[in-house]
């Protein structure tokens, strides 16, 4: 399934797996959340809560459409965040992997914290 995210100054799509975690997400769409950023990670509430999958990694790569369980939240990181080792993207805690940006994921880059965010699937 392909969703679309959206926020003031831009958009992208994502391609998300067949994960327990990604269907969940994708049976609570459309979502309408508020932007927060974490070096270059762009993350926003949800009305999900969902268990640590056996699969989960705190270390992605750029463009993985993650779920935070601690903070039920979806995470998207674009590039180091403040504990990252390096140019590696590391998450706050270990994550679910739901999917992956289509694309450039650089362009979260104009996520600005505040702003509205929403996630909708991609109709055809």
């Amino acid at each position: 399934m392909q969703i679309r995210i959206s926020w003031p100054s831009g958009q992208l799509t994502a391609t998300l797996d067949d994960t327990p975690g990604a269907k969940a997400l994708a049976a609570a769409l459309p979502i309408a959340s508020t932007a927060h950023t974490w070096g270059e990670e762009v993350y926003f509430d949800t009305p999900l809560s969902l268990p640590l999958e056996a699969d989960a990694r705190q270390v992605v790569e750029p463009g993985t459409v993650a779920f935070w369980t601690e903070g039920d939240a979806l995470a998207l990181p674009y590039g180091p965040t403040p504990i990252s080792r390096g140019d590696e993207c590391r998450l706050a805690s270990p994550c679910n992997l739901l999917g992956r940006v289509d694309g450039d994921p650089r362009v979260l880059a104009t996520v600005r914290p505040g702003d509205p965010v929403r996630v909708e699937p991609l109709r055809p």
